[in-house]
């Protein structure tokens, strides 16, 4: 089975500091391939515009799962140049819409799965980033739309914004700079999308067959002689 992480950065640094693209890749080993396609500083309106490239409908094999997560970028603040990452709430909805009936169309057994906008320490976020006006507030109101937008489309999705505010310690933990993911963080991450999908048989690590898990007479041999298949 495929599946694919794409997004912003939350997506394109998921396989460093230990990242959620790391415990997913590990948990799925030789049970699924794991693609990245994570484009960091990106927003839903620059994601539209490659969807159909990253996802074209007459690929010869359809994703198994595609994980989803825009959001952040588009929360916060408009410059008043009119140009930066912020799309208005509404626009934003709309766009998440286009993406999610694009996926499900790809195929009968291509499954959706939405990352909600997930919380920000603004006290830790860097002076220079702080000025594009990223706050834990609008993250709540872009998190809550994307919610809903699931719900009425019928695709999971997982409120991080809810889910990592539940640490006591999540200001201090769950970040390596206020916005990005540190290893605390993503092993959250990581828990609640294996927690989902544990949920759906033909998603679940535990019940897709591993790749070439047949005895072998090369496998490691016991004080008996007997091998022991360690793919089991």
């Amino acid at each position: 089975p495929l599946f694919v992480l794409f997004g912003s950065s939350i997506v394109q640094f998921s396989y460093s500091n230990e990242g959620w693209g790391a415990i997913l890749a590990h948990a799925y080993a030789r049970k699924a391939d794991i693609i990245l396609r994570g484009y960091a500083g990106w927003n839903s309106r620059r994601a539209l515009e490659v969807l159909d490239k990253v996802f074209p409908k007459d690929a010869a094999v359809q994703p198994s799962l595609v994980i989803v997560y825009f959001g952040g970028n588009d929360s916060t603040e408009p410059h008043p140049s009119g140009l930066g990452p912020h799309v208005p709430l509404p626009e934003y909805v709309e766009n998440m819409k286009k993406i999610a009936m694009h996926l499900k169309g790809l195929s009968e057994n291509t499954h959706v799965m939405f990352l909600s906008t997930p919380p920000v320490n603004e006290e830790q976020i860097p002076e220079s980033i702080r000025k594009c006006g990223r706050t834990n507030e609008g993250c709540r109101i872009y998190s809550e739309a994307c919610l809903k937008l699931c719900q009425e489309v019928d695709i999971k999705c997982i409120d991080l914004w809810t889910a990592i505010q539940q640490r006591d310690d999540w200001k201090t933990v769950c970040f390596t700079d206020g916005i990005h993911l540190s290893s605390e963080g993503s092993k959250l991450v990581g828990e609640e999308i294996l927690k989902a999908l544990a949920e759906e048989p033909s998603l679940c690590w535990r019940s897709l067959p591993t790749e070439f898990d047949e005895d072998s007479v090369y496998d490691p041999v016991d004080e008996e002689g007997k091998n022991i298949n360690i793919s089991n």
